[in-house]
C-alpha cells in the first residue's frame, strides 16, 4: 500500500509538472501571437514604404512610361510657347491658298484633316498590347481608381459626340474649300460627305475604345508585340495633338474686345478652359487612363493650354484671321 501511494504521488507530481509546462507553452504562444500582431502594422508599414519608394521614383521620372501624359503636357506647353503659333501662321497661309483654288493647298488640308482621325486610331492599335501588359503587371484595371470621373469623361458616347462635332466642323471647312460653292448646292456631295464623316467617326471611336479593353490573346503581328510599336504609337498621338493644337490656336488670331471687368475675365477664363479641355481631351485620353487619379494631372493639362488661353485673354487685338 505505501508503495502504491508513493507511485500515485509521483504520477500526480508528473502530471502537475506536465500541466504547468503546457500552460507555460500556451502562455508563450499567446505572447508570441500578441507580439506578431503588434509587429504586423510595423511590417505592413515597412512593406508599404518599400513599395511606395519605387513608385515615388517612377512618378518623379518624367520619362518613365507611366508618365507619358505628364511628358505630353510639358511638351505641348513648350510647343505652344514657341512652335504652334508659327505652324498656325503657316496653316493660315495654306487656307488662303486653298481659297484661291490652289490644288496642292487643298490636298494639304485634306490630308491634315484625315490625319486627325487616322493618327489616334493608329496610336490605339499600336499601344494597346503594351498598355494592358503594364496594367496587368501592376494589378490595375483601367479607370478603377476614379470610377465616377472615368465613367463621365471616357464614355464612348461622350467621345463619339465630341469627335462628331469636330468632324462636322472639319467637313464644313475643308469640303467648302475643296469643292467650293458646289458643296452647298450639290446635294450628292453634301450627303456623301456627311455619311463619310459619320462612318469615319464610328470606326475611329471603336478602335480607340477597344484600346481600353484587355486583349484576349497576344497580337499575331510580331511588330505589335515589339516595344518599338508603342514608341511609334506615342509618336502618332503626339503628332495628332500638334494638329489639334494648330486648330485650337486659330482662335488666337481672332480679334476679341478688351476685358471690361473681372466678371468678364472670369467668364472668358471659364469658357476658354472648358473649350481647351474638349480640344485637348481626345488625344490625351490614352494617357489619362493611367494618371487620372493624380491631382497634378488637371494642373498640367491646364498648363499645357495656358499659353493659348492667356493669349486670347490678354493678347493684342491686331491678330486677325483673314482668308
Amino acid at each position: 500500500m505505501p508503495k502504491r501511494r508513493k507511485a500515485g504521488k509521483r504520477d500526480d507530481r508528473r502530471q502537475s509538472a506536465d500541466s504547468s509546462k503546457q500552460s507555460a507553452d500556451s502562455a508563450k504562444r499567446e505572447a508570441d501571437s500578441v507580439k506578431q500582431q503588434a509587429d504586423a502594422p510595423k511590417q505592413s508599414a515597412d512593406s508599404a514604404k518599400q513599395t511606395s519608394a519605387p513608385r515615388k521614383l517612377r512618378d518623379a521620372n518624367i520619362f518613365a512610361r507611366t508618365n507619358r501624359g505628364l511628358l505630353f503636357d510639358v511638351f505641348i506647353f513648350i510647343a505652344n510657347l514657341f512652335l504652334i503659333r508659327l505652324l498656325t501662321r503657316l496653316f493660315i497661309d495654306v487656307f488662303r491658298q486653298a481659297s484661291e483654288e490652289d490644288t496642292l493647298a487643298k490636298l494639304t488640308l485634306g490630308f491634315a484633316s484625315l490625319a486627325m482621325f487616322v493618327l489616334p486610331a493608329a496610336g490605339a492599335v499600336l499601344k494597346r498590347w503594351h498598355f494592358h501588359r503594364r496594367l496587368k503587371a501592376r494589378g490595375e484595371v483601367p479607370g478603377s481608381q476614379e470610377k465616377v470621373v472615368w465613367g463621365c469623361l471616357c464614355n464612348p458616347i461622350f467621345y463619339f459626340c465630341l469627335n462628331l462635332f469636330v468632324m462636322s466642323a472639319l467637313m464644313t471647312i475643308f469640303c467648302g474649300l475643296i469643292f467650293g460653292k458646289a458643296y452647298e448646292k450639290n446635294g450628292a456631295i453634301f450627303v456623301t460627305s456627311v455619311i463619310a464623316g459619320l462612318l469615319i467617326t464610328v470606326i475611329q471611336t471603336f478602335l480607340i475604345y477597344r484600346y481600353f479593353s484587355p486583349p484576349k490573346r497576344e497580337p499575331k503581328s510580331r511588330f505589335l508585340r515589339d516595344p518599338r510599336s508603342e514608341v511609334l504609337g506615342d509618336a502618332c498621338v503626339f503628332l495628332n495633338m500638334i494638329l489639334f493644337q494648330v486648330a485650337w490656336n486659330l482662335i488666337t488670331f481672332t480679334p476679341f474686345e478688351r476685358l471690361s471687368s473681372f466678371t468678364d475675365f472670369a467668364g472668358r477664363l471659364f469658357f476658354l478652359s472648358f473649350v481647351a479641355l474638349l480640344v485637348y481631351f481626345p488625344p490625351r485620353v490614352f494617357y489619362l487612363v493611367e494618371d487620372i487619379n493624380r491631382p497634378r494631372v488637371w494642373l498640367t493639362m491646364f498648363l499645357a493650354n495656358s499659353p493659348v488661353i492667356f493669349r486670347v485673354l490678354f493678347g493684342a487685338t491686331s491678330n486677325t484671321l483673314n482668308f
